[in-house]
């Protein structure tokens, strides 16, 4: 009975009329069918049928033009401008002769999108811009560096941390590209961007007071107070460095005409750290100038009057007519250009010591962060941290370093101020030197075998300001003491300085001879940036007095550093990149007792290292050998050095070492083989082209030969045979010829 009332109830459903209520629209069945339809019209205009369209423009594989390109650069969505930037570098890829023809309005849609709010697009663009702004010339592209500097500049104060992130990575960008571009102006006053972008930098870091404003209060350069990750800070302070290299190292070069005309790829041996042993800057020129090539011409016929004279080639201004000579004017002109440089010279020193006031605190703070996970002994340091660190102490390496280098543009109490900051910095540095990783890996060796040589350079500076005070102090209020807490200060600050240069002097001496803190052999020899970065430091320790250095009781004195000095210059390789610096420095210290406005403490003759000397002056012949025409720059300053030495009459250079020139210079010209006979030596491949050192070699020879007494006969008629079948039938053969007639020789 139930399933059958059911039942029929459910057939009552279907033919049951639904009750309508009041308000209600008729309900539609289940089963009806929507047949209402929506339109919507497109506008393509570019699509449409009749505009003729130029098959020879360049497209995209979308066929996409750049002018259409252009247009999406500016879209709202993200996806589309990221889209559109990759969609750029397929356009050039496949087209490149549109590169250069583009620029202007490629880079005008570009700059917009630096300071953009999504991530994406803005790392889509560096690294667009990293691949395309390498392919336009420099030429080319220096026009276009005001705009991209004006809006970089604009996203560093960005009210976005991660804006302001990005646009130091842009300038990372363009420092790698036009660094003078970008650093131009820098100084206040020059006309360019530096200082813009500097501010920049100061102001994410919030480091103080507004560059520029050298008066007042500190404040801070940025209302957003936001806290710096390790690696977003790494990454201002690296970038920052970057700047800094590049402004100091131009204006370095803007300043020094003596090395303008140098090989760009030579290293050249840096001496400014002797300048303070000379009582004049003029005598300092013309010692720096011995080992210097400067353009002149050669005179291929002796002077009758004069024929033993030491110099065979003449300048301009002495063989020229007198019609060239200057004028009242000219040398006036010439002042006033002197007078300008020291202004500017001045105007530079005094940025940077403003500078390096400003960020002392944020170096400071950088330091003490990072150190206690850097030189944990547990565990080797993360790299964030590490490389953090050393940026910082590259920054301070820059700052204070370009500053105390200049011993004529500070005052006392500026040069007392910054003493005071450096001696700060290195006191919280000094409870971790020597700095040793805790497991052995080579990238973190490297790291701090760099940390070390920064932590030597900056003492170095310390010390050699030392030598420059009249009374050898550090502190101007140390001479005058008004009170006994100012005295004993001063000298708990000199034991310090003292203690500094004992630890560096044990260091530098076992990095000399191979040796790293534990007594093994180090990761990796010296290179030629690390091996020019240690020379004020082994200096500054040859040249301290000996009451300085024996009162570091326990560490190497002097003449071990000497030792290790000489030893390292002898056992590095001819081929080595850093055998050129090494002969030149070691040359040039030996000719510091020739020069007669010479004052510092270093006196070769009370060094007891002649024996040392000598195995030096010995062994640079084979070196000069094995070098050949190889290395044209190494050849010349070796044979500079040897000449040098022979014309200024150096203590080290006797009969003994004289005679064992004249063997040993034999094989250079020509080899004598016991089956194969005469040889010709590596001077025959010199090429002619390079005919200063070729005549260079025959000067040293001459002069050798001339020094040398006529007992020794039979080395003495080798050497000048060997000669004379080396030049013969070239353009050096008369030129020897006529020295040898001209110093009685033949």
């Amino acid at each position: 009975m139930p399933k059958s009332s059911k039942k029929k109830k459910e057939k009552a459903v279907d033919f049951s009329k639904a009750k309508l209520k009041l308000g209600k629209g008729k309900q539609l069945p289940s089963n009806v069918v929507d047949t209402s339809f929506k339109a919507r019209s497109i506008a393509l205009p570019t699509q449409s049928i009749a505009i003729e369209k130029d098959a020879t423009l360049p497209t995209t594989r979308r066929k996409q033009s750049f002018d259409d390109l252009v247009l999406l650069m500016k879209h709202y969505n993200a996806n589309t401008r990221k889209d559109t930037i990759m969609s750029f570098r397929e356009l050039f890829e496949l087209h490149p002769d549109i590169v250069e023809s583009s620029m202007t309005i490629l880079l005008g849609a570009c700059v917009r999108l630096i300071g953009d709010e999504d991530a994406g697009v803005r790392k889509t663009l560096l690294s667009f811009l990293s691949w395309l702004l390498p392919l336009v010339s420099k030429e080319n592209l220096i026009p276009h560096v005001p705009l991209l500097i004006l809006f970089t500049t604009s996203a560093q104060t960005h009210i976005f941390p991660e804006i302001r992130i990005d646009a130091v990575r842009f300038l990372d960008l363009f420092l790698e590209l036009v660094p003078e571009s970008v650093v131009d102006g820098w100084i206040q006053g020059n006309p360019g961007h530096g200082k813009r972008v500097l501010e920049g930098y100061l102001g994410i870091l919030s480091a103080g007071t507004k560059y520029g404003d050298t008066e007042g209060e500190v404040k801070a350069t940025s209302t957003a107070s936001v806290v710096l990750s390790s690696q977003s800070k790494l990454v201002v302070l690296k970038s920052l460095s970057a700047f800094l290299t590049h402004a100091v190292s131009r204006q370095l070069r803007s300043s020094n005409h003596a090395t303008s005309n140098l090989d760009p790829a030579a290293v050249p041996l840096p001496t400014w750290f002797l300048a303070p042993s000379f009582r004049s800057a003029r005598s300092f020129n013309a010692y720096e100038r011995f080992f210097r090539s400067e353009s002149v011409d050669c005179q291929p016929q002796l002077d009758a009057e004069h024929p033993r004279d030491d110099f065979i080639c003449m300048p301009d201004f002495a063989t020229g007519p007198l019609a060239t000579a200057w004028s009242l004017n000219d040398l006036s002109g010439i002042s006033l250009a002197q007078t300008e440089s020291s202004t500017h010279l001045n105007s530079h020193t005094s940025s940077l010591i403003h500078l390096a006031r400003t960020l002392y605190s944020t170096l400071l703070a950088s330091y003490l962060d990072c150190a206690p996970v850097v030189f944990s002994p547990d565990a080797n340091p993360p790299e964030a941290e590490l490389n953090l660190l050393t940026v910082t102490a590259r920054i301070m390496r820059t700052l204070y370093g370009s500053i105390l280098q200049d011993r004529f543009s500070l005052s006392l109490a500026e040069e007392e101020t910054l003493c005071d900051e450096l001696s700060t910095l290195l006191g919280y540095m000094t409870g971790y030197f020597p700095f040793r990783p805790a497991r052995r890996e080579i990238k973190v060796e490297h790291a701090f075998q760099d940390l070390n040589v920064i932590y030597c350079e900056l003492t170095a500076m310390l010390v050699l300001v030392s030598f420059r005070r009249p009374s050898g102090d550090i502190s101007r209020k140390a001479r005058f003491p008004t009170s006994r807490s100012l005295a004993s200060s001063h000298v708990k600050h000199e034991g310090k300085l003292t203690l500094q240069a004992g630890l560096v002097r044990t260091y530098v001496t076992r990095l000399l001879l191979g040796e790293d803190n534990s007594g093994a052999q180090i990761s990796r020899p010296l290179i030629p940036t690390m091996y020019i970065a240690l020379l004020p430091t082994i200096w500054a320790l040859l040249n301290q007095t000996k009451e300085s250095h024996t009162r570091s009781q326990g560490e190497a004195p002097t003449d071990t550093v000497l030792s290790a000095m000489l030893d390292h210059a002898i056992r590095t390789t001819s081929n080595s990149a850093v055998k050129a610096l090494t002969v030149e420095f070691v040359a040039r210290i030996l000719l510091l007792e020739t020069e007669t406005d010479y004052c510092g403490h270093f006196d070769v003759r009370n060094m007891g290292e002649r024996e040392k000397f000598q195995e030096w002056i010995l062994h640079l012949p084979r070196t000069l050998w094995e070098i050949g025409p190889h290395n044209l720059a190494a050849s010349e300053t070796v044979l500079r050095s040897l000449l040098r030495l022979l014309q200024r009459g150096s203590i080290m250079i006797k009969h003994e070492e004289i005679f064992g020139l004249q063997t040993r210079l034999t094989p250079f010209f020509m080899i004598t083989h016991p089956v194969r006979g005469r040889l010709p030596g590596p001077f025959t491949k010199i090429p002619t082209s390079s005919q200063l050192i070729r005549r260079l070699a025959v000067d040293l020879v001459v002069t050798i030969l001339s020094v040398s007494t006529r007992s020794e006969g039979e080395e003495r008629e080798n050497l000048m045979i060997a000669v004379g079948s080396a030049v013969s039938g070239t353009l050096e053969e008369g030129y020897w010829q006529q020295l040898v007639r001209a110093t009685g020789l033949s």
